[in-house]
């Protein structure tokens, strides 16, 4: 098959904005900055973000905790994030085709709804087993909330705008992981791991009531089927798309990264050489502020450098943060953790909104895919690294995250080089043309 019939415009990560199946780009009333709507769909999503990542990794900031309450292992404890994330990348398709005949906003809403009431039986878990359970219920709970999501946005702002919407989500997240984890911390200090699953599970309340009554209604959703045999075929349409198919690779590495740095820093701080209480090493979290600044900048790097140049510019603030935690000295450590967190939301807001740009139908399953491998990549990551820890320390853990960061790099030049052989192909048939 020649180049010219392989979609050659969505080969590269600077493809063309592609137009809505649903309503056209010049839609009058798709959503941007000062449109009415806009802001209260920014807001939103954001509290949506901020519940999303607090519920999900409630457990990781406490896991030091919860091995000692259980007598786990560092590998043990780790499987309360991982089950959470992993569920969630086994649910995340399914809940997106009924999104597809259901709505975005009537997914999204079930979704954090249930995840709220099972995080409010978390901190009664009787043994490590049934928190282990409950979280992987909470995780598939959670999956019908990142891909509508991200079809929510891809049909209701304005192209242009996609970035930065985007963003906005994302830095929800960095909010939500954040403040989670810094209100587990000094909870769990005080009155221990189950009073901060608590805390987190009313914090995710407050979350739920905000999105209810302030995500605008879907005025560009057309309802689709339940047809088996249809998602097959959408599915099969974008994993046989190379960029697609690059971008998925891409979240995964990033979020392995991410999950297993965070999935262990809490047991690297509070043994040797720094000793430090549970309530400080929440406070660790703050360095998400980063990521809520990088990810809502994302849209201004991508016009600045493209999107390409964006992700090397992610990648490369990732591996440096990377070498630099590898220093016994607090303030490296620190300084590492800032570096590794605002290049993850830099990369993983430019992939995702690669894909919604990407994709001209079945949007809900191209988000869902991406989700799926991100968060897939966060349960790997997550395992990895506390196994990785278990047997060469923190050493062990930055390995794997560089051999992950080393991955994104030779899909992204191995992008970039695809675009430039369908460049010169193109050229000629052009002009041929013309």
């Amino acid at each position: 098959m020649s180049p010219a019939s392989t979609k050659a415009s969505t080969l590269t990560l600077d493809a063309a904005v592609p137009s809505s199946p649903v309503a056209p780009v010049s839609s009058p009333d798709r959503l941007e900055p000062g449109r009415p709507g806009y802001r209260r769909m920014s807001f939103a999503l954001f509290a949506a973000g901020v519940a999303t990542f607090a519920l999900l990794y409630s457990t990781q900031a406490l896991l030091p905790a919860v091995s000692a309450g259980f007598g786990a292992t560092a590998g043990q404890a780790s499987w309360t994030v991982s089950a959470a994330t992993g569920a969630l990348a086994l649910c995340v398709l399914p809940m997106s085709a009924l999104s597809e005949r259901f709505g975005r906003r009537q997914m999204m809403t079930a979704s954090l709804t249930v995840a709220v009431l099972v995080g409010l039986l978390v901190p009664f878990a009787p043994s490590l087993g049934w928190l282990i359970a409950l979280r992987a219920v909470q995780g598939a709970a959670l999956a019908g909330l990142p891909a509508s999501a991200m079809a929510y946005l891809a049909e209701e702002v304005r192209p242009k705008a996609l970035v930065a919407a985007i963003g906005l989500f994302v830095a929800g997240n960095s909010i939500g992981g954040m403040s989670g984890r810094i209100l587990t911390g000094w909870i769990a200090q005080l009155w221990g791991w189950r009073a901060a699953l608590g805390a987190v599970g009313l914090l995710a309340v407050a979350c739920a009531v905000v999105f209810h009554f302030m995500i605008p209604r879907a005025r560009h959703f057309t309802p689709g089927s339940l047809n088996p045999k249809a998602l097959a075929k959408t599915v099969g349409g974008h994993l046989a798309d190379p960029l697609l198919r690059r971008l998925y690779a891409i979240g995964a590495l990033f979020m392995t990264v991410f999950g297993a740095v965070y999935t262990v820093i809490g047991y690297r701080l509070v043994g040797e050489p720094f000793h430090l209480p549970q309530g400080v090493i929440g406070s660790i979290f703050l360095v998400y502020l980063v990521g809520t600044v990088s990810s809502a900048a994302a849209g201004r790097l991508v016009a600045r450098l493209g999107r390409r140049g964006a992700l090397y510019l992610a990648v490369s603030t990732t591996a440096a943060g990377l070498l630099l935690s590898l220093a016994d000295q607090l303030i490296a450590v620190l300084l590492g953790l800032v570096l590794i967190t605002a290049g993850f939301f830099a990369g993983h807001a430019v992939a995702s909104s690669s894909v919604s740009r990407t994709a001209t139908t079945g949007r809900a399953q191209a988000s869902a895919l991406y989700q799926s491998a991100y968060y897939l990549g966060s349960s790997v990551g997550g395992t990895l690294g506390a196994i990785a820890f278990h047997a060469g320390g923190w050493a062990g853990t930055v390995t794997l995250g560089l051999l992950a960061v080393l991955g994104v790099v030779s899909i992204t030049l191995y992008g970039s080089r695809v675009a430039r052989a369908e460049r010169r192909y193109l050229a000629p048939v052009a002009s041929v043309q013309n």
